[in-house]
């Protein structure tokens, strides 16, 4: 098994048993991750949106599989089921991740689900109807931006 394969396998563990400060510790410190619902983040951002999803998560299963690295670059599939906190509605995401390395670390993390998936189990009848529109993912992009921008500052006040 190739270092990079293994070491997806260990950030992925990680966020079964919830252990952000693991998955921390897999990114490159100038990491960037991208998702669609927090499409641009950079270093230290990734890790603690990560924190922050953890430490809120009250019901987060989560498996991956189909784990395939070489010394470039790598990818796995996985899926996580929750409660949306903000709706308590549950979500079954599934989701494809695509790495590139550097150091022996994480350097790009790019996560790829449908957002009209996402967003019509998170939001009900609102993400049914406007889950395929620019104007909905924006404004879910920004509600997160604000939302993990207040737990950074939190976090370096503390």
């Amino acid at each position: 098994m190739h270092p990079n394969q293994i070491l997806i396998e260990r950030f992925y563990t990680a966020f079964q048993q919830k252990d952000f400060r693991t998955m921390q510790q897999c990114y490159h410190p100038e990491v960037r991750f991208s998702d669609p619902v927090f499409p641009k983040l950079k270093g230290a951002e990734a890790g603690l949106m990560w924190e922050m999803l953890l430490t809120r998560s009250t019901d987060l299963t989560l498996t991956f599989g189909n784990v395939q690295a070489d010394y470039r670059s790598g990818s796995c599939d996985w899926e996580a089921t929750y409660t949306f906190s903000a709706t308590g509605r549950k979500v079954r995401n599934v989701i494809h991740a695509e790495f590139l390395f550097k150091n022996d670390l994480i350097s790009r993390h790019d996560d790829r689900f449908s957002f009209y998936d996402w967003s019509s189990q998170a939001l009900g009848l609102t993400g049914k109807l406007l889950g395929w529109s620019r104007f909905l993912e924006e404004k879910i992009q920004r509600k997160a931006a604000e939302g993990l921008h207040k737990f950074i500052q939190k976090q370096t006040q503390s």
